[in-house]
């Protein structure tokens, strides 16, 4: 069965270099969508009802947080992980007051990424 990522974050490399690296992860996963920036990304969030959304935390127009504090209210069911340059223990309180299940550093290996979504994939 397909499982449907989307990938929002400012940096095109970045959003290329995720998509690649999920969807090596596993055959059945797919990323749906990506967005640019924060707006957009509540926007494609909420039309496809993805299977996980992953947000990048410093975003023009919406930040990854206040992203995360609209899907929370608008489709609660999408579990949303953070993956931040920034990460600290005093955003990792606020992303989980927004609704963020978890919070992955870019500069850690990316087989943490993977490592979540399939945790949140397997308990969804």
């Amino acid at each position: 069965m397909t499982k449907r990522i989307v990938i929002v974050d400012d940096n095109a490399v970045i959003r290329r270099l995720l998509r690649n690296i999920l969807e090596s992860a596993e055959e059945s996963w797919v990323v749906c969508a990506e967005a640019a920036d924060g707006r957009e990304g509540v926007r494609k969030i909420q039309e496809s009802k993805p299977d996980v959304a992953i947000l990048d935390f410093v975003m023009p127009v919406m930040n990854g947080l206040e992203v995360a504090r609209v899907l929370t209210k608008t489709v609660p069911e999408v579990p949303l992980v953070l993956c931040t340059l920034h990460a600290d223990a005093v955003l990792e309180s606020e992303a989980v007051e927004a609704g963020i299940k978890k919070i992955v550093a870019k500069a850690e290996n990316m087989q943490c990424l993977v490592n979540t979504v399939r945790s949140l994939l397997k308990n969804a």
